[in-house]
């Protein structure tokens, strides 16, 4: 958690509504650190300064390429180097640490603005990778869920290179495109839910319930674009949507505790997500200026990805099964 706004990230189904109540990050435009007068004439003169004429093209010139390439500005450089000016001051006077823009201050790392949150990010997307490739190398393509769980994880995997991308370099768009992603595994999570549940005895539910996600996801997305991108209705509408898929797995769990010997999976699966997310509450200035809550959150996380799918794995081993004897499904 970065500040008193907060979003959602969320790349698990079972766990969604911790996630979306805890797993946040800022989208302040303001904070203590960038409020101060020391840090915003250290800013105008830098700018004035060095992203000007001659000194701007000798700036351009002596810019990696990586940062070039990332999208590091002359200006952004002045605040980087400003921020620390600040934080300086605010240490030298017995101050705590104050954050810039919604964010505390991280030491940046080559191109990458918060290194720690880039590369545990980067890990759980490797994390749901080796174990879609795990799940299609066991998993018989004629598994009844097979196609519905390989789709949730290219989109799960699609967040999880935003989640990346954003860490990596924040900007508008790769602030918009972690925002929508996350929603969009939520959403589809639900789906997966609904199609394990109900979608595999009564196709046209899962159908239905379908059309109605992707239209509640264009709505979202729209109005967030061209309406009004209001923070507040977002982690509204995130929450609602994540308590409902939560419930909806822990009902499911609850119901097959009796006649499923992996279903203790799925219900694990929820508690630890359920525990994790509370790392987000232990809000702290970056260890080291790398590692923070939100990246303890993020590293805590990429186990769980291995006892999620090997819940898909047992399911649909077990779905396969039954359906070639015939059995009705639970």
């Amino acid at each position: 958690i970065y500040g008193e706004d907060k979003r959602l990230i969320l790349k698990l189904p079972a766990a969604a509504t911790v996630a979306l109540l805890l797993a946040l990050v800022t989208t302040v435009q303001s904070s203590q650190g960038d409020k101060e007068p020391v840090y915003r004439d250290c800013v105008k003169l830098c700018v004035r300064t060095n992203c000007t004429g001659a000194r701007l093209r000798g700036f351009q010139s002596a810019q990696p390429h990586y940062m070039a390439l990332t999208g590091w500005t002359c200006r952004d450089d002045c605040r980087y180097q400003c921020m620390w000016t600040t934080v300086g001051l605010y240490q030298a006077e017995g101050y705590r640490v104050p954050q810039f823009h919604g964010k505390w201050p991280f030491a940046r790392f080559l191109c990458f603005e918060e290194p720690a949150s880039a590369l545990a990010s980067l890990l759980n997307g490797l994390a749901c990778l080796l174990m879609l490739l795990r799940y299609r190398s066991t998993v018989p393509r004629q598994s009844p869920m097979y196609h519905t769980i390989n789709a949730f994880s290219l989109v799960s995997l699609n967040a999880w290179f935003w989640s990346t991308v954003f860490h990596t370099r924040d900007t508008y768009l790769t602030e918009k495109m972690d925002y929508f992603c996350a929603t969009a595994v939520i959403l589809y999570s639900i789906y997966l839910c609904c199609v394990r549940t109900l979608g595999l005895r009564r196709p046209a539910v899962s159908s239905i319930v379908g059309v109605f996600l992707i239209l509640a996801f264009t709505s979202h997305v729209s109005y967030l674009t061209f309406v009004s991108f209001d923070y507040g209705y977002n982690m509204a509408a995130n929450a609602t949507i994540g308590l409902v898929n939560l419930l909806w797995w822990l009902c499911w769990c609850w119901q097959n505790r009796g006649t499923l010997p992996y279903w203790w999976k799925c219900g694990l699966v929820v508690l630890l997500l359920h525990g994790l997310a509370l790392l987000e509450l232990l809000d702290f200035p970056p260890m080291l200026w790398i590692l923070d809550a939100h990246a303890v959150w993020h590293l805590s996380t990429i186990p769980v990805h291995f006892l999620f799918y090997s819940f898909l794995i047992d399911d649909s081993l077990y779905l396969l099964n039954t359906e070639k004897m015939g059995v009705k499904v639970e």
